[in-house]
């Protein structure tokens, strides 16, 4: 039953990063390369907070947040006017520097040895009630997010994002700052993958630098491009489809002995990349986002 508990939290916690990177590029038009950092930001100072300085696990997820959206505001504010892929690469190589301060500045962060000793949620009511009163807790925060996404898609402020998506310069035009909007975006999304990468922390509760590579960003555009980039339910469908592929793949390894381990590995990637292929062929607007098109369609039909 803790495996089980484990997939649904991992599903729920990367529901949450889709959906933060849905608002930046889904909304906004934002291609972040380097998200993980935000990640890793977000769980090392929730588990240095709550392990070294016993805050209420709270206000480290909290703190692991606010200091996320902290470290993009400069990145945003110094970067975001270069745009597309120039802003891209900038982006990733914050994320190697942000993963090569963690692995090398031990006395703060504890190098590669990482951080044990992670508290969960509820610990104190032993391990039969920890974990699922945790897991509603992630549950209840990543609905949270899921409303504040769309809350934000439809008010006027999505249109706005939506505008400054499809033509920057039309809505430069208007009069509105466009680069405001898009570091605030940029700020907004952080914030939630700092979260995610705190209850990440305390669901695991032990972290290291390798656990925070250049794949969990890859992962989290893969659960949105499955779920379909800007639509509102394709991040929650994307995450979990991606889960529990990922995680069923994992389980049967100890079923399947024709390849080594090594081998289904790289099997289960070649099987996502073919996956993607045959989805942006026959879906290219993701799962929700082609069954959004079709109702679309159908009511222009109809008018």
């Amino acid at each position: 039953m803790t495996y089980v508990y484990t997939v649904i939290a991992f599903g729920l916690i990367y529901t949450m990063l889709a959906l933060g990177l849905n608002l930046q590029m889904g909304f906004t038009g934002i291609i972040n390369f380097g998200y993980v950092a935000f990640v890793a930001i977000g769980a090392y100072t929730s588990a240095l907070l709550t392990v070294d300085l016993h805050w209420p696990l709270l206000a480290g997820w909290a703190a692991g947040a606010a200091l996320a959206a902290l470290a993009s505001y400069p990145l945003g504010l110094l970067t975001i006017r270069l745009g597309g892929d120039y802003f891209a690469v900038v982006t990733l190589g914050f994320s190697e520097l942000a993963l090569l301060v963690v692995l090398n500045e031990r006395q703060l962060t504890h190098g590669a040895i990482g951080i044990t000793g992670i508290h969960r949620p509820f610990a104190a009511l032993g391990p039969h009630l920890s974990a699922p009163l945790a897991l509603l807790t992630i549950a209840a925060l990543t609905a949270f997010t899921a409303y504040l996404i769309w809350q934000i898609g439809h008010s006027p402020l999505g249109r706005l994002l939506r505008a400054i998506q499809a033509n920057e310069s039309a809505a430069q035009a208007l009069g509105k700052n466009t680069v405001g909007y898009k570091v605030l975006v940029l700020v907004v999304g952080s914030a939630i993958a700092g979260l995610a990468g705190a209850l990440y922390a305390h669901w695991v509760q032990y972290i290291s630098p390798d656990q925070f590579s250049p794949d969990v960003t890859f992962n989290t555009f893969i659960a949105l491009i499955l779920g379909g980039v800007g639509s509102l339910l394709g991040p929650v469908i994307g995450a979990f489809v991606l889960i529990f592929f990922l995680q069923g793949s994992i389980v049967l390894q100890d079923y399947v002995h024709i390849f080594s381990a090594n081998q289904q590995s790289a099997l289960r990637f070649m099987i996502i990349g073919l996956a993607l292929v045959l989805l942006i062929v026959f879906r290219p607007e993701g799962i929700m986002g082609r069954m959004k098109s079709r109702r679309s369609r159908r009511s222009a039909d109809v008018s």
